[in-house]
């Protein structure tokens, strides 16, 4: 947390990824501890970093239903409505082969769960074409930022505003 808070000043912005939501995950694939990952982010969003979260699902490790509720509940009570959620497809690669790419159906699914648990931004990766790729606004639900993959098409913010309706949209270095 001491590097963090020395580099906070000029960090304005971080993409974590939230691996999992539970310790058994963390300590079999990660070899880590949830608890530190959540404390990390919840001190980032302490020292005013903009922080946005991805989540790689993989078939039968980390893409239970009610475990990705939990996820979305402290994601909206620890870091706030605002906070992005990236959920990404799993592709079996490296040490992971015996895994199979990750539904669209489940990728839905994670995505609905976080937009019923209030996070005003939540995109599905991976999966080029996908409506879950685009940002919506909020308020008016009109496309915000029109995407194929990683290319912007078009763009309908303003001075971080909504051009449809004026909501005010979170994030950094939005035009």
């Amino acid at each position: 947390s001491e590097a963090l808070e020395m580099i906070s000043p000029y960090l304005d912005a971080a993409n974590v990824d939230l691996k999992a939501f539970n310790e058994k995950f963390y300590k079999e694939i990660s070899k880590a501890k949830l608890k530190h990952v959540k404390e990390t982010l919840k001190l980032m969003k302490s020292l005013g970093i903009f922080v946005e979260v991805t989540t790689l699902l993989i078939p039968g490790l980390n893409d239970d239903k009610h475990e990705l509720e939990m996820l979305a509940e402290f994601l909206v009570k620890s870091l706030g409505t605002e906070t992005p959620w990236h959920i990404s497809r799993f592709h079996p690669t490296y040490k992971l082969l015996d895994r199979p790419s990750t539904p669209l159906e489940t990728l839905i699914m994670a995505r609905e769960i976080g937009i019923k648990a209030g996070l005003k931004y939540v995109y599905t990766g991976n999966v080029p074409g996908e409506n879950g790729e685009k940002t919506y606004c909020y308020k008016c639900n009109n496309i915000l930022i029109d995407r194929w993959g990683f290319y912007v098409k078009q763009n309908f913010i303003e001075n971080s505003k909504c051009t449809h309706c004026g909501a005010h949209i979170d994030g950094v270095g939005l035009g």
